[in-house]
C-alpha cells in the first residue's frame, strides 16, 4: 500500500471530522444548517489541499495558510474550515520536515514573520469569520479589515505568532499555536489508542472535548453562558444522563456550533494518521 503524502492526511483528517457523527452543533453526516451543509464541507476539503501541499514543499505557513483557504472558499457555501486550516497549516509545515512533535510545531509557528502575518490578514477576504470586537486601541488590526490592516502590522513588526499570542486567551486555536499545541497531541493521541470506525472515534473525541472546555466559537457567536451550558450538556452527555444524538439535534436548531472544537478535531485525527492511524 502506497503512503499518504502529508497533504493527503490533512485532506483526509478534514474528510474525517465532518464524517464523525453525531458531534453536537456542528454539521456531520446526518445533520446541515440551512446554509451549511455535508456536502460543503467535502468540497471545502478537496479546496484546500493544494494550500496544504504548499504547506508540506516548505511555503511560507501564512502563504500556504492564504492559499487553503482560498481553495476552500471556492464552494458556494463559504467559510467551512477555516480555523481548521489555521490549525493543520503549521502541522503539515512541521510533518513535512520530519517528526511530528509539540516541540517541533512550537520552533515553526514561533519562527512565523510579519509576511505570514500579512497573508493570515489577507485570508479573512476569502470568506466571513466570527469574530471578537478588538480591544480598545487596537481597531487598526481587527482581521476583518483584511489587507488594509497590513500596514499597521508590518509598522508593529507582528508575526503571526505574535498576532496569535495576542488572541490566545480568547481564542481556542490561537492558544493552540502558543501553546505547543497541547490539546490537539493529547487528543490525537486517544484517537489512536481508541477502537472502531474512525468517524466514531471522531465523534466521541469530540464530545470529550467539548466537555473539556468552554467552544470559544461559541463564545464569540453566542455568549459565555451559552458555552458553558453546552459544555455542561456534553458532561452530561458523558456521563449517560444525555443522548448525543438528541443534543445535537437541539444544538443545531439553536443554530449553537462548537466550531472550535470541531477544528481541534480536525487537527487530532492529522496527527493520528501521520503516527500511524489505518483508514
Amino acid at each position: 500500500m502506497t503512503p499518504r503524502s502529508t497533504a493527503q492526511n490533512a485532506e483526509l483528517a478534514l474528510l474525517l471530522e465532518v464524517a464523525g457523527t453525531p458531534k453536537p452543533g456542528n454539521v456531520d453526516r446526518e445533520r446541515d444548517f440551512e446554509d451549511l451543509r455535508f456536502e460543503h464541507f467535502l468540497a471545502g476539503a478537496v479546496g484546500a489541499r493544494p494550500g496544504l501541499e504548499l504547506a508540506a514543499e516548505g511555503e511560507r505557513v501564512g502563504h500556504a495558510f492564504e492559499r487553503a483557504v482560498a481553495g476552500m472558499a471556492e464552494q458556494s457555501a463559504g467559510n467551512t474550515q477555516f480555523g481548521a486550516l489555521l490549525v493543520l497549516t503549521p502541522l503539515v509545515a512541521v510533518a513535512s520536515e520530519g517528526d511530528l512533535t509539540p516541540e517541533s510545531a512550537d520552533r515553526v509557528v514561533r519562527a512565523t514573520t510579519v509576511a505570514d502575518a500579512a497573508d493570515f490578514y489577507r485570508a479573512f477576504e476569502h470568506v466571513d469569520v466570527a469574530v471578537d470586537e478588538p480591544p480598545e486601541g487596537l481597531e487598526p488590526l481587527d482581521v476583518r479589515r483584511g489587507s488594509d490592516a497590513i500596514p499597521a502590522l508590518e509598522e508593529r513588526g507582528l508575526t503571526l505568532f505574535d498576532v496569535m499570542a495576542r488572541s490566545a486567551d480568547a481564542d481556542g486555536i490561537a492558544a493552540e499555536w502558543v501553546g505547543e499545541f497541547e490539546r490537539v497531541f493529547d487528543a490525537g493521541e486517544r484517537i489512536l489508542v481508541d477502537d472502531g470506525p474512525v468517524p466514531d472515534r471522531a465523534s466521541r473525541l469530540f464530545v470529550e472535548l467539548l466537555a473539556e472546555e468552554v467552544d470559544t466559537f461559541v463564545v464569540t457567536r453566542n455568549d459565555r453562558e451559552t458555552a458553558e451550558e453546552v459544555q455542561r450538556r456534553a458532561q452530561a452527555v458523558l456521563d449517560g444522563e444525555e443522548n448525543a444524538t438528541e443534543l445535537a439535534e437541539e444544538l443545531v436548531a439553536q443554530d449553537i456550533n462548537p466550531g472550535t472544537t470541531a477544528d481541534l478535531v480536525a487537527g487530532a485525527l492529522f496527527v493520528a494518521l501521520e503516527r500511524g492511524l489505518v483508514v
